[in-house]
């Protein structure tokens, strides 16, 4: 049976933050706000609740879940080989809606999918979200919606969607922006835009000039 906190009021974020943490540490699944849009989260070094997160999904290993953080110093204990430039956009972009892909630590213990050795990682800029991270630590986050179904905007979204596959829903109202987040591909020399969203090339490229655009 799925449990609802309204994060507008300070007893019920307050509440439902403590459970959503709880329900992580035992391996299950919660829904939270973003600035983007909503996400559904797991313990990113649980296998186990990797996979009930991408089967909730309905989602195959071969995308795999994002990781997203609570602050960017989180990334020297997951990534290797970080160039000066991510650096940038991380200083420019973060906290927002911009997804890093960089080559992950090799040491870490995670199964995220099929991720060839990297991982694509985001610090939101939403203030349950930061707080549901710091509490937990980093999460795998995707969009909380059904494989094809409508990326969701609001909890109401989520849940239909999704139902008693998730433990806690945290209601943080309608999403600000509601547009995915636009993915940076910084493993090689020149990073590479994988995907256009919440942050426009141009805006991108004022921090780094030569980005290329992804085929």
């Amino acid at each position: 049976m799925s449990r609802r906190y309204d994060c507008a009021d300070a007893g019920d974020r307050a509440t439902g933050l403590r459970e959503a943490a709880s329900a992580i540490r035992r391996g299950e699944l919660v829904v939270l706000p973003t600035d983007t849009l909503y996400g559904v989260g797991a313990d990113a070094f649980s296998p186990e609740a990797v996979g009930d997160l991408l089967a909730a999904k309905g989602r195959g290993r071969n995308m795999p879940s994002p990781v997203l953080v609570g602050s960017p110093t989180t990334l020297h204990g997951l990534v290797t080989d970080f160039s000066e430039q991510a650096w940038e956009l991380v200083d420019a972009f973060w906290p927002g809606g911009l997804t890093l892909v960089a080559r992950h630590q090799p040491s870490l213990r995670w199964d995220l999918g099929e991720t060839r050795g990297t991982v694509a990682v985001r610090m939101p800029l939403h203030p349950v979200a930061i707080e549901l991270l710091n509490a937990t630590g980093p999460l795998a986050v995707s969009s909380a919606n059904k494989t094809g179904g409508p990326s969701p905007a609001t909890c109401d979204e989520a849940q239909a969607q999704l139902g008693d596959a998730i433990s806690v829903y945290l209601d943080g109202g309608k999403a600000d922006h509601a547009t995915a987040s636009s993915i940076v591909d910084v493993t090689g020399k020149v990073p590479v835009l994988l995907r256009a969203g919440a942050i426009s090339i141009e805006q991108l490229r004022e921090v780094v000039p030569d980005l290329e655009a992804g085929s």
